[in-house]
C-alpha cells in the first residue's frame, strides 16, 4: 500500500514539471487577482444591504448583470483573440481594467457609482478570460490538459480563500471602515498585472500572425465548425448555470442563521477552500478517465448543497452547506473548460470560449434574477429549495442526453 503511494506520488510530481512555466505564471496571476476580488465581493453584499440600503432583488439584478456582463463579454475578445492570433493583449487589458476598477470602490458611496465599479470590473474579467483560457490551451500539453486547467483553477480558488481570509482580519482591524478595506484589495490586484507582463509568454507560433484585412464577426461557416460534442458540453454547462446563483446569496443567507459580521468571510474562505482542494485532483484524475463523470458528480453535489442550505438553521448547517458549494464548483469548473478544448480546433478556440460564456452568461442574470425574486417573495429557504429543484430537473435531463447521445458523449474525454 506505501509502495503503491509512493508511485502514484511520484507520477503527480512528473506531470506538475511537465507543466509550462507560462502556465504556473497564470495560475499565480489568478491567485493575486482573485485575492483582490475575493476581498472585496466577501464584503460588498453587507455593504450593498447595510450601508448603501440595498434590497434583496436589486442585489441580485446587479450580481446578475455583473456577473452575466463578464460571460457575455467573453464572445467579443475571444473572437478578435482569434482574428488576430494574439491572447496575451486581451488577458494583460483585461487584467488591467479590473485593477483599475478596485480603486473606484473606495470611492463608491452611491449606487450609481458602485454599479459602475462592479461593471467594469466584471467588463475586465469578460475580456481577459476568453483568450487567457484559450492560451492556457495552447500552451497546456495534450497529456495533461485537465491537470493543468485544474492546477490554474485550484491556484484562483486559494486566492479566493486567502481572499475573504484578509477580509476578515481587517474587518477585526479596521471594524466597519469600508473605504479603507477597499484600499487594500488594490494591491494584489495591480502584482497581478505586473506578474501577468513579466513572467507569461505566447506560443512561438502566434509571432507575427496577425491577420490581414480584420473584419470583426463570428461567421456562421465558423460557428458551423463548432462540433455536436461542443454544443453538448454547452448544453450541459447552461443546464448547471440555470441550477445556481451568486456567491452573494450565500453572503446573505449567512445573516439569517446568526453569523457574527466579523465573520461573514467565512463563507468565501470555506467554498474556495473545498473549491481549491478538490479542482486540481478533478482536473488530474480527468485525464485518466471519462470527464463527465465529474460533471455528473458536480450535479449531485449541488443538490446536496442547496437542501442543507435551504434547511440550515445554524452556521454549523451553512458552513456544511457552503462546503458542499465549493466542491461542486472544484468538480465542474476546470473539467468544462478542459471539454471545451478536448471538443474545439485551434484556430477557433477563442471563439468556443466566447460562445460557450456568452449562452452561460444570459443562463446567470436570470437565475440571479429568479433567486432575488423567491428570497422576496417567498424566503431565504425558498431560494435555495428552488435552485436543488432545477438542478434535480437539470440533471435529469442530462442523463437523457447522456442515454440517447451515448456513443457521440463516450469521445468526450
Amino acid at each position: 500500500m506505501h509502495e503503491k503511494l509512493s508511485v502514484n506520488t511520484e507520477i503527480k510530481a512528473r506531470e506538475l514539471k511537465k507543466v509550462p512555466k507560462s502556465i504556473w505564471a497564470l495560475g499565480f496571476v489568478s491567485m493575486l487577482m482573485d485575492i483582490s476580488s475575493d476581498f472585496i465581493n466577501s464584503l460588498l453584499p453587507l455593504y450593498m444591504s447595510s450601508v448603501l440600503g440595498i434590497g434583496v432583488v436589486f442585489i441580485g439584478l446587479i450580481e446578475g448583470i455583473a456577473e452575466s456582463l463578464v460571460l457575455m463579454i467573453k464572445i467579443f475578445s475571444g473572437v478578435l483573440s482569434d482574428i488576430i492570433k494574439k491572447r496575451k493583449i486581451f488577458t494583460v487589458l483585461g487584467y488591467g481594467l479590473s485593477a483599475c476598477a478596485k480603486v473606484i470602490f473606495p470611492f463608491a458611496s452611491t449606487v450609481g457609482l458602485l454599479l459602475f465599479a462592479r461593471v467594469t470590473d466584471r467588463l475586465g474579467k469578460g475580456l481577459r478570460d476568453a483568450p487567457r483560457d484559450a492560451l492556457l490551451g495552447e500552451l497546456a500539453p495534450a497529456s495533461i490538459r485537465g491537470l493543468c486547467f485544474g492546477l490554474r483553477q485550484s491556484l484562483d480558488n486559494v486566492g479566493a480563500f486567502i481572499g475573504p481570509l484578509f477580509a476578515m482580519i481587517a474587518i477585526m482591524t479596521f471594524t466597519d471602515n469600508f473605504r479603507t478595506l477597499f484600499w487594500i484589495a488594490v494591491i494584489p490586484a495591480f502584482l497581478s498585472v505586473i506578474l501577468l507582463i513579466i513572467g507569461v509568454h505566447e506560443p512561438k507560433k502566434y509571432d507575427g500572425l496577425i491577420a490581414k484585412n480584420i473584419k470583426f464577426s463570428l461567421s456562421y461557416k465558423e460557428i458551423g465548425n463548432l462540433s455536436p460534442r461542443y454544443w453538448l458540453v454547452v448544453i450541459i454547462a447552461t443546464a448547471l448555470t440555470f441550477a445556481r446563483f451568486s456567491q452573494a446569496f450565500l453572503v446573505l443567507r449567512s445573516t439569517t442563521v446568526g453569523m457574527s459580521f466579523a465573520m461573514v468571510p467565512l463563507v468565501a474562505m470555506v467554498m474556495n477552500f473545498f473549491s481549491a482542494a478538490s479542482a486540481y485532483y478533478a482536473g488530474y484524475l480527468s485525464d485518466k478517465i471519462n470527464r463527465l463523470f465529474f460533471i455528473i458528480a458536480g450535479f449531485i453535489v449541488l443538490i446536496t448543497s442547496e437542501i442543507i442550505l435551504g434547511y440550515a438553521h445554524s452556521p454549523q448547517h451553512l458552513i456544511a452547506g457552503v462546503s458542499l458549494w465549493g466542491l461542486h464548483l472544484g468538480l465542474t469548473q476546470g473539467v468544462f473548460d478542459a471539454l471545451i478544448v478536448d471538443t474545439t480546433q485551434s484556430d477557433i478556440r477563442g471563439s468556443a470560449f466566447g460562445i460557450f460564456n456568452f449562452i452561460c452568461g444570459i443562463a446567470t442574470i436570470i437565475s440571479n434574477l429568479v433567486a432575488g425574486l423567491l428570497w422576496k417573495y417567498y424566503s431565504p429557504e425558498a431560494t435555495f429549495f428552488g435552485g436543488a429543484a432545477f438542478t434535480v430537473i437539470a440533471l435529469i435531463f442530462f442523463v437523457i442526453k447522456l442515454i440517447y447521445n451515448h456513443s457521440k458523449l463516450y469521445k468526450i474525454k
